[in-house]
């Protein structure tokens, strides 16, 4: 527990650099430059250099596979529930997906270290990597019909580099391509630079950000959606799979980890309510610390 508290600690270091920034110099620091930048140029570098950490077996398939499935499962009444909750488009886009696109990288990962050793790494790996198509397939609709028509959302996914990227690191890790040593530490430190930039970025909209802003109805929505009913649906779904209840611990821990900082790329570049998403990760990364006890209790007494 000590080291997951750790692992939080210095994930909120890059974030506190990046507050720091945009405090110091104000207009001169960017977000949305930043936003494009990482969307744009080191996404892709994250995706590639996820598919070559593990070479994918039939057994390792499957898991993502489930992970995308709850995901769709929850998504359709999620979208359902949003219209009646919300009369605003914008709100109604944040409800229906910044719920279902958890940390499972920068918090993630680390986390099943933390929780069940190395070998949860394949599956962290893995399901970071569908949670990938969630964002920028479903999250990149979804937050343009925040502020667009339906064709330009569409053209919007195509535009996103990450998906075509995704795509050829498949194809390189299912066909062992190999890759020098000095191909895998590139993508290593475009990955390494993306992630932290990430942080930097959740940083940088997080300077001015007034808490009281926030609707209060979007914020006990998405929150109760992210904490209670997403996992709560995800143990019942995977009560009903033949999956090891190790297996089934992994892909729990990463239903519940919070909100994932990519919400504020797309919130960013699609004018959904930035700042109101940003307030809404740092208070789910913020619940997340004290909800990390019972976390660990529930998975020590039902998966392991």
């Amino acid at each position: 527990m000590i080291e997951t508290l750790l692992s939080l600690i210095f994930v909120y270091v890059f974030i506190f650099l990046g507050y720091l920034a945009k405090r110091i110099f104000k207009e001169e620091m960017n977000p949305k430059t930043l936003t494009l930048f990482s969307v744009y140029f080191l996404q892709p570098f994250v995706t590639v250099w996820g598919f070559s950490t593990a070479k994918l077996h039939t057994e390792h398939i499957f898991v993502p596979f489930v992970y995308l499935g709850i995901i769709f499962a929850l998504l359709i009444p999620s979208l359902l529930i949003a219209k009646m909750l919300f009369a605003d488009a914008k709100e109604r886009a944040i409800f229906s997906i910044a719920g279902f696109v958890g940390n499972t990288g920068n918090i993630g990962i680390p986390l099943g270290i933390a929780l069940f050793g190395e070998q949860s790494v394949i599956y962290t790996t893995l399901i970071n990597i569908a949670n990938i198509f969630v964002v920028y397939i479903i999250g990149v609709y979804v937050y343009s019909r925040g502020s667009f028509s339906i064709k330009k959302s569409l053209l919007n996914i195509i535009k996103i580099p990450i998906i075509p990227a995704s795509l050829v690191a498949f194809i390189i890790n299912i066909y062992d391509i190999p890759l020098s040593s000095s191909i895998q530490e590139f993508f290593k430190m475009g990955a390494y630079a993306g992630i932290v930039l990430q942080l930097f970025l959740l940083g940088t909209f997080l300077y001015g950000i007034r808490l009281q802003e926030l609707h209060l109805k979007l914020f006990v929505g998405t929150i109760s959606q992210k904490f209670i009913i997403i996992p709560s649906a995800a143990a019942l779904l995977l009560s009903f799979t033949s999956l090891s209840p190790f297996v089934q611990g992994v892909i729990f821990m990463e239903m519940m980890v919070p909100i994932a900082i990519a919400n504020i790329n797309l919130a960013s570049l699609y004018d959904c309510r930035p700042k109101e998403v940003t307030s809404l990760i740092l208070l789910s990364t913020l619940l997340f610390i004290p909800l990390l006890f019972m976390l660990s209790y529930i998975i020590n007494f039902y998966y392991l």
